[in-house]
């Protein structure tokens, strides 16, 4: 793949990124904002009783709910997409005979497995204004220390399965791939210490919604992402031929 290619696909994978960008905002203005606004409620209602009065905001909430919230998703989609689409060209035709369609698909979905989904599993996102922030930086540094493992232990497991398929063929090698990765994985779980940061008090519905949108606007994202490139690079790598002239000379007039 020569230089112009990676930069073409560098380019599309960060209009792809800015759509799928789109698509999250949507997903996150309608499903995630209300349930931060009742977070943000709980919060000031027990701040409140507890210190008799609000502090003043730095910055409207409906700013953060509307322009704040457009530009972070969308400055985010941007970047985001321009490093996988990186990703995407040292992927492709490395990890198995599919075209850049099935590749874009492959990888946006193994990634939102590997860089999402399971660190999720193990740190939950905490709606915002919620829970000691004392304890916001071990939070963090444990979700990226997660986020780390997973994704070398998914990049072993691929390594693992391509190294075993010749010997015992590709269905075994899979499943004996994903079995490793389960198994440390779940190692990893067991041994990492929790942190939710979440009040005992604090709704367990409201919780529960919560972080179900904010799983729905990580997986809007990485799925638009991957259909929305794979097309583009589709049609980059693998263009259709031009049509066919009319079969048949015509004859010309005398």
């Amino acid at each position: 793949m020569n230089s112009t290619t990676v930069r073409n696909l560098l380019v599309r994978g960060m209009l792809a990124g800015l759509a799928a960008g789109v698509l999250a905002l949507v997903v996150a203005y309608w499903l995630g904002e209300p349930n931060v606004d009742g977070a943000i409620a709980f919060e000031e209602a027990h701040a409140a009783h507890s210190h008799g009065g609000e502090e003043a905001e730095l910055v409207s909430r409906s700013l953060q709910s509307t322009a704040g919230l457009a530009t972070g998703m969308l400055v985010y989609g941007i970047a985001f997409g321009g490093i996988a689409a990186l990703a995407y060209c040292f992927a492709l035709g490395r990890v198995g005979r599919f075209g850049p369609r099935s590749t874009a698909l492959l990888l946006s979905g193994s990634a939102l497995l590997a860089v999402y989904v399971v660190p999720y599993l193990k740190y939950p996102a905490t709606p915002p204004a919620v829970g000691n922030p004392d304890t916001i930086g071990q939070r963090t540094t444990l979700f990226f220390l997660m986020i780390v493992l997973s994704l070398l232990l998914a990049i072993g497991a691929t390594i693992l399965g391509k190294r075993l398929a010749p010997r015992i063929g590709t269905h075994y090698a899979t499943v004996a791939a994903l079995l490793g990765f389960a198994v440390v994985i779940g190692i990893a779980f067991a041994v990492l210490p929790a942190a939710d940061g979440v009040p005992e008090h604090f709704p367990a519905t409201l919780l529960w919604r919560f972080r179900l949108s904010a799983l729905a606007v990580q997986v809007t994202l990485w799925s638009g992402f991957g259909l929305v490139f794979g097309e583009l690079a589709q049609r980059l790598l693998r263009p259709k031929p031009a049509r066919a002239a009319t079969t048949g000379a015509v004859p010309s007039g005398n």
